[in-house]
């Protein structure tokens, strides 16, 4: 079983990224919500932690192997519990995770159907069954609420989905926590992840 890569992220598609793991070029699904910041981080060396699942009709011969990757393992562990919620297969779940996952837990926790109503691909009827299927199961997953915006560990959603990101791409944590600090510290606007990794990623380059 293949539960994470490393690698160079050479290019970022629609709905999937490609690694260069040494002589070999590796295609990832990918969750809609990391795209923007995957894009950020072309042509460093990042980490995916992956799930692997076969595509297609065995009846007919025509299977094909899929490998999904996660900047966080968190999300991995919410994806395997999103996608056995009966009509969500694996690529209708990536375009549904549009927001991060802890907000879309908290949402199922608090049975706010329609909250998921908004996310891609999910309609009345599927988020009623969302929220009756996974209700009391992904409470470890949800973000609390400050204020009416999410937070983790006593820091904003946004800005631990940025300090996740620069781990992925090899940074320990404190040296990541100093880069969002110097970067916040610069630019006191930043509101998104995006806009933080970028960032984080500009002082990164001028440290080396």
């Amino acid at each position: 079983m293949i539960s994470a890569i490393t690698g160079e992220l050479r290019r970022v598609e629609e709905d999937r990224v490609h690694i260069q793991l040494g002589p070999l070029l590796c295609e990832l699904l990918v969750p809609a919500m990391d795209l923007l910041l995957l894009q950020a981080g072309v042509g460093q060396e990042i980490t995916f932690h992956t799930v692997f699942y076969l595509e297609g009709d065995s009846s007919g011969g025509n299977i094909e192997p899929r490998l999904v990757g996660f900047l966080r393992p968190e999300d991995k562990a919410f994806f395997q519990l999103f996608i056995t919620v009966k009509g969500i297969g694996p690529k209708k779940a990536l375009r549904a995770l549009a927001l991060p996952v802890g907000e879309i837990a908290q949402a199922i926790e608090s049975k706010d159907a329609r909250f998921l109503v908004e996310l891609p691909q999910i309609g009345k009827r599927m988020a009623e069954l969302i929220v009756a299927e996974l209700a009391g199961k992904v409470a470890g997953f949800a973000s609390p609420i400050v204020d009416g915006k999410p937070t983790v560990g006593g820091r904003m959603r946004v800005e631990e989905d940025a300090i996740a990101t620069l781990m992925a791409l090899g940074e320990r944590r404190i040296d990541a926590e100093h880069l969002l600090d110097r970067a916040k510290q610069n630019n006191a606007t930043l509101k998104t992840t995006d806009a933080m990794v970028r960032e984080m990623l500009r002082l990164r380059t001028a440290r080396g």
